[in-house]
């Protein structure tokens, strides 16, 4: 597996769906479709839009799950990122919220304007420690911190700049490869 290094695996950031600080959420939609669209697609889509700064630092990201909720405003009242249904939530009782709070009550093409306009600043997160891997790492730090961290996908950094994004599918694919040719080579 160490012959697998961070930088061999990982989304260049010049390939990676972008927008300054000031964009909207509906600009950071399309910067991500165009990214997908020019993206090699024999490999898995873009799941986030990086947002930069005037001096073109990466300093935050807006997952399409920060898009979704981003509908609802509500929902920063009655759930935590983690999610309800790790609390043992039934179906049932998830769709009664639904009705409770009067979660999307508005038509949904409203709701997608309105929520269009606002600045994909309201709607990022910023990183922490833990999704910062160097580029020169290898292969199994990468996913020590991907199973620990329970990530999506790391920024990859060279002397402190964000040069890529490693994300847990292209990980995951290098393990299947392997995993593959090491079956290969026994038959």
């Amino acid at each position: 597996m160490e012959s697998y290094l961070v930088k061999n695996l990982m989304v260049p950031l010049s390939e990676y769906a972008t927008v300054p600080d000031t964009a909207t959420l509906y600009e950071a939609v399309l910067a991500l479709e165009e990214a997908q669209e020019a993206y090699d697609h024999s490999k898995y889509r873009h799941r986030a839009i990086l947002v930069y700064d005037k001096n073109k630092r990466v300093i935050g990201k807006v997952s399409q799950m920060d898009v979704l909720r981003a509908l609802e405003p509500k929902y920063d009242e009655i759930q935590s990122k983690s999610g309800l249904t790790r609390y043992g939530f039934s179906k049932k009782f998830m769709k009664s919220m639904l009705e409770y709070y009067h979660l999307f009550d508005d038509p949904f093409e409203k709701i997608c304007f309105k929520v269009g306009t606002r600045s994909v600043t309201q709607f990022m997160s910023t990183f922490s420690e833990g999704e910062y891997i160097e580029k020169n790492a290898t292969l199994s730090e990468a996913i020590h911190q991907l199973i620990l961290g329970h990530r999506q996908s790391l920024l990859v950094i060279q002397k402190k700049d964000i040069v890529g994004i490693l994300r847990l599918t292209d990980v995951f694919a290098a393990v299947f490869h392997t995993m593959k040719a090491c079956y290969r080579d026994t038959e």
